[in-house]
């Protein structure tokens, strides 16, 4: 009898045993989805992913989440950040790994802005549905009224090569910032300036050639990949602020270093990022594959008059509804702990009345 009730005592704390953090409580756990951004008219809105290119489940489910999300939050385009298909990238390769994990957004008319990260094959810029033209660094708009008006206001993107940052490419960057008079100057690409990964860190060398431009010519925000990890640095010179955001595809749990230069940083499951830039404000969100909201906040563009307060109130947050999370990750938890009951059970059941003959099971 008593052997019974031990048996009985090991199932039910067995069964409500936490799993190992960032696995299965986020299989198990639900996730309240929630947007945070302001859906204001007339904004710029975006996603952003960073090595999204390893064939994993956690591509897939970011690229689910990121189709969710945009059934709220219709973006117009995605800046990707490099690493974009690890491995081989044939045309077979590439359906398989992009194309058909992001259809719902590529059939919904999403446009795809790619950098070349460490990994990716330098053609990766023919392929047409990155949109890079065939070159290693270039630039577009985005504003509302498309590019009629090029030389009034928006938001203008810079999409760099910093695999390779050779004098011509450095040159067209300097030419470009300074004939800019978009209010907003944000660029993108691979290797990042600030970063708290143990695994890479700050690309020291990137960074002095780059940052003086960025400060000279009002660059705003950058974005990053190459370390698997979400981070968000603290405002650095000229008030930029960059990001972190190389878990689209790959992650590296627990690679994140405590610094003083980190406002916020997660490196506990896969990412992405979704943005609104609207007048002098700049709203962002980072999300985990399971909907789960790990930093949210608004930027106020560097160098505009002060918001005066009131004019950028919080926004309500909006539900959204989002695919399951794969049951493969819960499965595989639950079906570990069942082999270890079982084995206590065993134990219980047939040595320990060897051992005890009074407890035997009658």
């Amino acid at each position: 009898m008593i052997g019974r009730l031990l048996v009985v005592s090991w199932l039910a704390l067995g069964s409500a045993s936490p799993a190992p953090p960032g696995a299965a409580a986020t299989a198990q756990t639900p996730v309240t989805r929630t947007l945070t951004l302001p859906r204001k008219d007339g904004s710029v809105r975006f996603a952003v992913i960073g090595d999204m290119g390893r064939d994993s489940q956690g591509r897939s489910d970011v690229a689910k989440q990121v189709a969710a999300f945009h059934d709220e939050f219709p973006f117009d385009f995605v800046i990707l950040l490099g690493d974009n298909v690890y491995g081989s990238d044939a045309p077979a390769e590439i359906a398989k790994k992009f194309e058909a994990p992001y259809k719902p957004l590529l059939d919904a008319g999403v446009v795809f802005h790619a950098v070349l990260g460490n990994h990716d094959n330098p053609t990766e810029r023919f392929y047409a549905l990155f949109h890079m033209g065939g070159e290693r660094y270039y630039t577009f708009r985005a504003s509302k009224g498309g590019v009629s008006k090029l030389t009034e206001g928006g938001v203008r993107f810079f999409a760099l090569d910093t695999g390779y940052l050779d004098k011509p490419q450095l040159d067209w960057l300097e030419k470009e910032l300074s004939s800019s008079s978009s209010d907003w100057k944000v660029s993108f690409f691979h290797h990042p300036l600030y970063s708290s990964g143990r695994t890479h860190g700050s690309a020291l060398e990137s960074r002095a050639v780059l940052e003086p431009l960025f400060v000279k010519y009002g660059v705003s925000a950058a974005f990053s990949g190459h370390d698997h990890l979400y981070e968000r640095i603290k405002p650095q010179k000229g008030g930029i602020v960059y990001w972190v955001a190389g878990g689209g595809g790959s992650l590296r749990t627990g690679d994140l270093r405590a610094t003083d230069m980190t406002a916020r940083g997660f490196d506990r499951d896969y990412h992405f990022m979704i943005v609104e830039i609207t007048g002098d404000d700049l709203y962002f969100q980072a999300i985990s594959r399971t909907g789960l909201t790990i930093d949210s906040g608004v930027l106020h563009r560097p160098g505009a008059p002060a918001a005066v307060a009131g004019t950028t109130p919080n926004p309500t947050p909006v539900p959204v509804a989002a695919p399951p999370v794969p049951s493969s990750l819960h499965y595989r938890f639950v079906r570990r702990d069942l082999i270890l009951l079982d084995s206590v059970a065993r134990l219980i059941v047939d040595v320990l009345p060897a051992a005890a003959p009074d407890l035997a099971v009658k």
